[in-house]
């Protein structure tokens, strides 16, 4: 075997001292399973490393020497799939249309969105900076609880107004504009990461710092660099999670909120890499920032529907360390605060909440909380998201003839294979 990850991990656990039934038994695998990771016949797989990690105490050795490749990407929709977007039309009406998938997430908005700025038109003034921040938080809102491919269309719509009413417009009032486009454009690009596009993603990100630099804005370009170890953290990337979050931290101008999402991000980079000592030492520097009270007018940046990101962090990251008993725990008790309306961190948290439970067992309760999660999760069409559903539905596997997992796998199959 040499020196592969079956012979670390029989050497951990001979050193721990413990029996290959009893290591099966605390990781809820196979006495067979851990066998064949062991004799080189089963590839291993990184949850497995974690638990493995936590129970023979080897500080992350495991999951440091488990060279994994990048998590497959979520399959994506079919191009020609047809999406309701709303959009302004000639006589710049809002109306519903039908367009394939590819045209929306290509911009279909933004080429519909000029017949509203097209022509002559008024200078834009303070009352108009206003109208438009209204009209982008109801699309944040109406975000929070559908699929990304319904506010996409809408998000370019309104970057086109917002950008060619700055194009036009005279200062300070073109700087509003220029910092409104930024966040739109920020916004448009976390859109694109939800819908499973994630070089659309880091072209929206990347042209939202430009718009915020353009209208002096200091903390876009650090908050980009959280967005860019989000999508890393998705990959399971650990080393790049970590990089990109503390390069995020760099800039004090960015602000405490900002700062606190990047040491939170760099945290949950540790989580991954089997990092325990570093992981308590982020989060609890993201605990501090984020409870700090804003410094002056901070932008919105990130998801504002959790009010209280740190303990769904830790809860989501105990899973991570191979602790799912704790992460349960801690999940149970927080993800039934999140706001009803806020489907898509519902769909999310809940999402993490059910895999704990299955993985350290209680199938029973990992599968009441998958039901609860099921309909939130059709409902915001969550690229993210579906990457924890696709390993709930490997977990749960293990217990196939199980009567609850037998009732719900052709729902969470059906889930999984939405168009």
């Amino acid at each position: 075997m040499g020196d592969s990850f079956g012979a670390r991990l029989q050497k951990c656990r001979l050193a721990a001292g413990m029996t290959m039934g009893e290591l099966a038994r605390r990781t809820n695998y196979s006495k067979g399973h851990i066998s064949k990771i062991e004799n080189g016949h089963k590839p291993p797989n990184p949850m497995l490393a974690r638990l493995c990690d936590e129970v023979l105490r080897t500080g992350g050795e495991l999951v440091r020497s488990l060279r994994t490749a990048p998590a497959p990407p979520a399959p994506a929709p079919s191009p020609d799939d047809e999406v309701l977007v709303m959009a302004f039309d000639e006589t710049g009406e809002l109306r519903y249309r039908q367009l394939p998938r590819r045209v929306v997430l290509a911009g279909a908005g933004a080429i519909l969105g000029d017949a509203l700025v097209r022509g002559s038109r008024s200078a834009a003034d303070e009352h108009t900076v206003v109208t438009l921040r209204v009209m982008f938080d109801q699309l944040r809102s109406l975000g929070t609880m559908m699929s990304p491919v319904v506010v996409l269309g809408q998000a370019m719509a309104q970057l086109t107004t917002v950008r060619s009413l700055a194009a036009d417009g005279e200062e300070p009032v073109r700087a509003e504009l220029l910092l409104l486009a930024s966040r739109i454009a920020e916004y448009t690009g976390w859109m694109s990461q939800e819908a499973g596009d994630e070089s659309a993603a880091l072209r929206w990100t990347d042209q939202a710092v430009r718009y915020a630099t353009a209208g002096r804005d200091p903390h876009l370009a650090s908050f980009a660099l959280v967005r860019r170890a989000e999508l890393a953290m998705y990959r399971q990337d650990a080393i790049a999670t970590v990089a990109l979050a503390r390069q995020a931290q760099t800039s004090a101008a960015a602000g405490p909120r900002i700062l606190g999402q990047a040491a939170r991000c760099e945290a949950q980079g540790h989580a991954l890499a089997g990092d325990r000592a570093a992981y308590e030492r982020a989060m609890e520097r993201a605990g501090t920032l984020l409870a700090a009270p804003a410094d002056g007018p901070t932008p919105v940046l990130g998801s504002a529907s959790v009010t209280d990101q740190v303990p769904l962090a830790h809860g989501w990251s105990l899973y991570d360390l191979g602790r799912p008993a704790e992460a349960a725990a801690v999940l149970d008790d927080h993800v039934p605060r999140i706001p009803p309306a806020a489907r898509r961190a519902r769909a999310r948290f809940g999402t993490r909440r059910a895999l704990a439970h299955a993985q350290q067992g209680d199938v029973d309760q990992a599968c009441a909380v998958a039901r609860e999660v099921l309909t939130d999760a059709a409902q915001v069409d969550s690229a993210t998201v579906r990457i924890d559903l696709r390993q709930l539905a490997r977990t749960l596997a293990r217990w196939h003839t199980h009567p609850d997992v037998r009732t719900l796998h052709p729902h969470l199959m059906a889930l999984l294979h939405m168009p």
